[in-house]
C-alpha cells in the first residue's frame, strides 16, 4: 500500500480524533465524518466499517494486553504470571471499551494486529496450561470459557461501576481456582 499523502494523512488523524472519545459500541461513521469535518467518502475511504475503524482505535490496547502477555511469560512462577496477565487484561477491558470487540472478532482490516491477536492467543493459552498443570488454576477451564469469563467481567464492572472492579475481579479469581 503506498503511503498516504499529506492531507490524506490529516483526515485520517482527524477522523481517529473525532472516533476516540466516542463510545465504540454506537459508533456511527456518519457522525464521525461530520464530528471530524470530512465527507462520509474520506471515512470510508480510510475505515471501510465501523468495525476497522474500532480496531485501529483499539490496537494500541491489543499491543498493551500481547506486552503483558509476553512479560508474564517470562516469569517463572506459573501461577503469579497467570494472574498477572489476568490482572492487566482485566484493566485494559474496562480502559478501552473496543477492546473486547476485536479481540473477539474472527477477522480484522489488520494484518498487525491480526499477527498481534494470534500471539496473544497463543500466549494466553500457555499461561493458562502452565498455571493448570502448577495447581493453580483450575484444569476443566478452557481458553475459551476464560475468555467468555472475562468478557462477563467487563460486563459486570461496567453495569455496577468502578467501585466493583475489586470484588468482581476477586470472585472471578476465586472461581479460577481449583477445588
Amino acid at each position: 500500500m503506498p503511503p498516504l499523502r499529506s492531507d490524506a494523512v490529516r483526515s485520517r488523524e482527524r477522523i481517529l480524533a473525532a472516533a476516540a472519545g466516542r463510545d465504540r459500541g454506537s459508533l456511527r461513521l456518519n457522525e464521525v465524518a461530520r464530528a471530524a469535518g470530512v465527507g462520509v467518502g474520506t471515512v470510508y475511504r480510510h475505515f471501510p466499517t465501523v468495525e476497522a475503524l474500532v480496531e485501529e482505535l483499539t490496537a494500541g490496547s491489543v499491543r498493551r494486553a500481547l506486552g503483558a502477555a509476553r512479560a508474564a511469560a517470562d516469569d517463572e512462577d506459573p501461577g503469579r504470571a497467570f494472574q498477572g496477565f489476568l490482572s492487566a487484561v482485566l484493566d485494559l477491558l474496562l480502559a478501552d471499551d473496543g477492546l473486547q470487540q476485536v479481540l473477539l472478532a474472527a477477522d480484522g482490516a489488520s494484518p498487525e494486529v491480526q499477527e498481534a491477536k494470534a500471539e496473544l492467543t497463543r500466549t494466553a493459552a500457555t499461561l493458562l496450561d502452565r498455571a493448570q498443570r502448577a495447581g493453580a488454576v483450575r484444569p476443566d477451564l478452557t481458553l475459551e470459557q476464560l475468555m467468555h469469563l472475562v468478557c462477563g467481567f467487563e460486563h459486570a464492572v461496567r453495569l455496577g461501576g468502578p467501585g466493583d472492579h475489586g470484588t468482581v475481579a476477586a470472585v472471578l479469581r476465586a472461581g479460577l481456582r481449583p477445588d
